[in-house]
């Protein structure tokens, strides 16, 4: 019996004894990087282990939270949501944060993972509770915004930072997804009739800006052709006139110079000539002089001696005294009338 008791002894001590020897293991603590434990001495908050070597008191020291201090991506499970238009979606999203206060994060909230995820919910079901289905899809950002700024009130509480919201899908019923794709079949058709529509209204205006730019060109072109064949004509009758005149003046220096008018009488003694040898060779009607052979009366019927002739410089020329006649011409020619 004594023995009994003995063996009995000896396993509880050992029993203790490594019970001991694990107390003293444990309080030796090797925190990883990124992380951070919470340590309680005699059920009391004493100190937060930051990465490193640590030893604590056995039996008295205690790690009771192990908190990440990495952002965590939360996911919030797909949950019903009423818009305001009474259409029912579903709705799911992810939460990314992290610790920043390991103590308000062990203390302040018994499970902040469960709770920013119910918080997050909550606030979702808010926000598109008072938006119309359409406007849902549009206001993604809105919403995700909403969340942050409802959970960043909780931070300091909590013991942790919210950097964003996501949503990942808005699932409708089948039957408002057949009456949006009908809708949005409807909206395209629209928009094609109006683009289609838009295009001709602006084919027709460019055709008439075409037309117009056309005769508006027509006109331009017209009215520089006339005006330039009017130039040319006005040139024209100036190049005329000054040959003329040049010619005059030209005759009339010839006439002045000795000898000048015997040319001029001698001139038109071959244009009287050719004149008389033309008349016989159509069907005409002539009254010719009774002699043809009397020149010198013809010519002095003509009074040459009578013109005034100015020569290039003004003075009078055509008397043989250089005196100015008195501006009475000599009779036609006899018989130079003819009748058809």
């Amino acid at each position: 019996m004594i023995e009994l008791l003995n063996e009995i002894s000896m396993g509880v001590f050992g029993l203790i004894a490594v019970y001991a020897i694990y107390k003293f293991i444990r309080a030796i603590r090797i925190v990883p990087q990124q992380s951070a434990y919470v340590v309680e001495r005699l059920g009391r908050y004493t100190k937060t282990l930051q990465p490193g070597f640590h030893t604590l008191i056995p039996f008295v020291d205690a790690v009771v939270y192990k908190q990440d201090l990495r952002e965590q991506a939360i996911p919030v499970e797909p949950q019903d949501c009423f818009t305001m238009d009474n259409v029912r979606v579903r709705v799911d999203g992810v939460i990314y944060l992290s610790v920043g206060n390991p103590e308000n994060a062990s203390y302040g909230v018994t499970n902040y993972r469960r709770a920013a995820i119910q918080l997050a919910q909550t606030t979702t079901r808010s926000v598109i509770g008072r938006m119309e289905l359409d406007t849902t899809f549009q206001e993604r950002a809105l919403i995700s915004r909403s969340v942050v700024d409802v959970l960043s009130e909780v931070e300091e509480a909590w013991g942790i930072k919210v950097h964003r919201y996501e949503i990942k899908n808005i699932d409708t019923p089948r039957t408002v997804q057949k009456a949006m794709e009908r809708q949005m079949t409807a909206e395209r058709e629209r928009r094609a009739v109006v683009a289609r529509s838009e295009g001709e209204q602006r084919s027709s205006v460019n055709d008439a800006e075409g037309v117009k730019q056309e005769v508006i060109n027509q006109s331009e072109g017209e009215m520089q052709r006339r005006v330039n064949e009017a130039e040319g004509r006005a040139k024209e009758i100036e190049a005329i006139a000054e040959a003329t005149a040049q010619a005059i003046e030209e005759v009339a220096r010839a006439v002045s110079a000795p000898g000048g008018e015997e040319a001029v009488k001698l001139r038109l003694a071959e244009q009287y000539l050719n004149t008389i040898a033309k008349l016989g060779k159509q069907n005409n009607e002539v009254l010719l002089p009774a002699d043809l052979t009397r020149y010198d009366s013809v010519i002095g019927g003509l009074a040459l001696d009578d013109f005034t002739l100015h020569t290039g410089d003004g003075a009078p020329a055509g008397a043989p005294d250089g005196s100015q006649g008195d501006g009475s011409q000599g009779d036609p020619l006899p018989g130079s009338s003819s009748n058809a």
